[in-house]
């Protein structure tokens, strides 16, 4: 499979999506979708980006962010990925599938999520506010919940004003350079 080109330095929003394992339900559970959002949150502080939304789905996670300061999306996803599914593999908090063993430098060794990552630059505000939009929408696209409100695991209720929810969302003023 060839390597997905990233193309960065924009100054520009991202929509970036990545998956589990071979597609597998494994962000199952809240405990496992927490250490996730610990990983990404964690991340945001490490690699300096803006995070305007989330979606997080039983097989995949959308995010809407905006690098600063040149930061690469590879790398920092790649890293939020890394720490999330290794602890999550460590603390034994899912049996995996034995779909999710794979062969590597003749070890074999569990896999969480499925390698790379898709990312789509965001050129205008109004693209990063469809992006944003299209994450709050998915759960009742999905058949996930009946209103957007409903589906814990995304940032719509902080853009609805409440602010007991699972990560903190950096405020998408319409402008994209810092």
């Amino acid at each position: 499979m060839p390597l997905l080109k990233h193309f960065d330095n924009f100054n520009t929003g991202r929509f970036v999506t990545f998956t589990c394992y071979r597609r597998q339900q494994l962000l199952s559970s809240p405990d496992i979708i927490e250490i996730f959002l610990k990983a990404l949150d964690d991340g945001r502080k490490k690699y300096r980006f803006r995070l305007f939304g989330y979606f997080i789905m039983p097989e995949h996670v959308h995010l809407v962010i905006h690098p600063l300061d040149g930061t690469l999306v590879g790398p920092l996803i790649g890293e939020i990925k890394s720490k999330s599914g290794a602890k999550i593999i460590a603390d034994s908090l899912i049996q995996l599938p034995d779909n999710c063993r794979v062969e590597r430098s003749g070890r074999t060794r569990w896999a969480f999520w499925q390698p790379r990552c898709y990312d789509h630059n965001c050129r205008t505000p109004e693209i990063v506010l469809e992006k944003i939009h299209y994450c709050h929408n998915n759960p009742v696209k999905r058949g996930l919940a009946l209103e957007p409100s409903d589906w814990r695991w995304s940032s719509y209720n902080w853009y609805i004003g409440k602010r007991d929810v699972p990560i903190e969302i950096d405020e998408f003023d319409g402008v994209q350079a810092d």
